[in-house]
Formats: structure tokens, C-alpha cells, sequence
């Protein structure tokens, strides 16, 4: 069942790196950037506890994963800031100041008493907190694309399931405790944000990095659904009612945004 799990959650991985990496080239990165807050890995993570072990486990999973996103909107901005000020070695530099920063923050994190109001108020303060940090990006479209050709849709591939494989690796080397600490890792939107750095420029990889904290509401909405309804439901319902008030975040958000732009 865990060689199951890996494999599902790596196709599912790579899957969403590459189609949000396409949205960014041909809709927008500001798309790309409030879709990557989507729950994708984190609930195949989250429906695969329940389905090993119990959806009370799952439930309280759910908790420690919204706690997580602090740290991921952690290493979003210390990638912004790092990008924006290495000359030489930008993508690498910023990747490790990133990694850097997440682990800290994570660390400090596992300090807290946690209950749901302490997992909550975190990121919601902490993704209020980088939107206005945010505020000076610009939401660019990618002008000039790159053609989609076998190689290219090839190289990306392998590019996210490398960097997903030594993410979900690492855990394995440095021993349990730090094992759930970088359990919430960007194992997708890192991979997103490098395709696009390294391809285009570091202004459309900051574009999908402003985005990010409004998606991550969705995930805060799916995980503290998913820590009421799995025990109450099971996982099959669960996360279909999960998925379901995510998804109407998501547009409401739009809907509002698309109003306030016509006021």
C-alpha cells in the first residue's frame, strides 16, 4: 500500500506541476500562482492516512497540515527576497535560502501547544501578512512562449519527479522528528517555480509566488473540513465535501475579484 501511495501521489505530482506550469504560459501566472494553493498532494497525503490507518488520524493530520502552511509561505518569500537580491547563481542561491528559511520557521513551529484555533490563526495571519508584502509584484502574462515539444514536456517531467523524489527522500535521512516537520513541503509549487524561473525570468516566478497565499486559503478550508468530517463521514465523503468548499472559495474569490474590478 505505501509503494502505491508514493507512486499515485508522484504521477498525481508531476501531473499538477506540469499543468500548472502550462496554465502560467498560456492563461497566466497569477492563475498558476492561486491554483498552486489548491489541495493536491497534501489530500492524497490526507486520504491515504485515513485509508491506512483511520480517518480519526487522518483528522488530526489535517490539523499539523494547516500549521505547515505557515512554512510555505515562508519559503515563498524568502525565495522572492533571495531572487531579488543574488546576482550570480540566482536559482540555486534563492532555492537554498528558501529551504533555509522553511526549515527554521518549521522548526519553531513544532514549539506551539497546537489546537484547530492556533492551526488556523497562523497561516490566515501569515498569508494576510505576505499578500501585503507582495502587493509591490506585478501579475505579468508570459509574452513570448516556449514550444511545447516532447523534449520539453520531458525535461519538465523529470525535472518535478527528481526534485519530488529528493523532498520525499530527505525525510528518510534525517530521522522522524524532522520527518514531520518537512511533511508540508512545497513538493509541487517548488518545482512549478523553478520550471518558470528557469525558463522565462524570475519577475513571471514572482508573479506566481504574489498568488500563492490567496490559494492557500483553499487549503486551510480543506484541511479544517477534513478534521470535522473524516471522523463523522469517512474519507470517500470526507473529501468529496472537503474538495467542495475549497472549490467554492476559489470562486467565490474570483467572483468577488471580478466584481470590485467593475465598481
Amino acid at each position: 500500500m505505501i509503494q502505491i501511495f508514493f507512486v499515485v501521489k508522484l504521477i498525481f505530482a508531476i501531473i499538477v506541476v506540469l499543468g500548472l506550469s502550462f496554465l502560467a504560459e498560456n492563461v497566466s501566472p497569477r492563475v498558476a500562482g492561486v491554483l498552486a494553493g489548491y489541495p493536491t498532494t497534501s489530500a492524497i497525503s490526507l486520504f491515504f492516512y485515513g485509508l491506512e490507518i483511520s480517518p480519526e488520524f487522518a483528522a488530526k493530520s489535517a490539523v499539523y497540515n494547516i500549521i505547515g502552511l505557515t512554512a510555505t509561505l515562508s519559503f515563498m518569500y524568502f525565495y522572492y527576497r533571495a531572487s531579488k537580491y543574488f546576482k550570480k547563481f540566482n536559482i540555486l542561491l534563492s532555492s537554498i535560502t528558501a529551504m533555509t528559511g522553511y526549515f527554521i520557521v518549521a522548526w519553531l513551529l513544532h514549539f506551539l501547544q497546537l489546537n484547530k484555533f492556533i492551526a488556523i490563526f497562523f497561516p490566515i495571519v501569515f498569508s494576510f501578512l505576505f499578500i501585503f508584502l507582495f502587493k509591490e509584484i506585478k501579475n505579468i502574462k508570459i509574452e513570448k512562449k516556449i514550444k511545447l515539444s516532447f523534449k520539453v514536456i520531458m525535461i519538465r517531467s523529470l525535472s518535478a519527479a527528481s526534485i519530488i523524489l529528493l523532498i520525499t527522500s530527505i525525510p528518510k535521512l534525517i530521522g522522524p522528528t524532522w520527518a514531520g516537520l518537512f511533511s508540508g513541503f512545497p513538493a509541487t509549487l517548488f518545482p512549478l517555480i523553478l520550471i518558470v524561473h528557469h525558463t522565462y525570468n524570475k519577475k513571471y516566478a514572482h508573479t506566481i509566488i504574489k498568488n500563492v497565499p490567496i490559494g492557500t486559503f483553499s487549503v486551510i478550508i480543506y484541511s479544517l473540513v477534513v478534521s470535522i468530517v473524516y471522523p463523522l463521514y469517512g474519507i470517500y465523503i470526507g473529501t468529496a465535501i472537503a474538495y467542495t468548499m475549497a472549490t467554492i472559495y476559489l470562486f467565490a474569490y474570483h467572483e468577488i475579484k471580478h466584481k470590485l474590478l467593475f465598481l
